[in-house]
């Protein structure tokens, strides 16, 4: 990912970004809760989930769970 499409992304917020990933990945919110449920062995609802990213309440720790079923890692570096 070239250097610009980068910065453009740090500048969105967590639901944007989940669902630009999840329309790249040609999923939909609802099969990332059953991904999400899957990959936890606990209940995630479709409206659930919309429902707390779009009022950005979404933990680091479930970023990690989402990243990690759409193929994506997330990286913190030192600037």
């Amino acid at each position: 990912m070239s250097r610009i499409k980068y910065n453009l992304l740090m500048e969105l917020d967590a639901n944007t970004l989940i669902r630009v990933f999840l329309t790249k990945k040609g999923l939909n919110i609802t099969k990332l809760a059953e991904l999400i449920t899957e990959k936890t062995g606990k209940h995630c609802s479709r409206q659930n989930l919309s429902n707390r990213l779009k009022a950005g309440t979404i933990r680091y720790d479930e970023m990690l769970v989402i990243a990690k079923i759409l193929g994506f890692k997330i990286k913190i570096e030192e600037e």
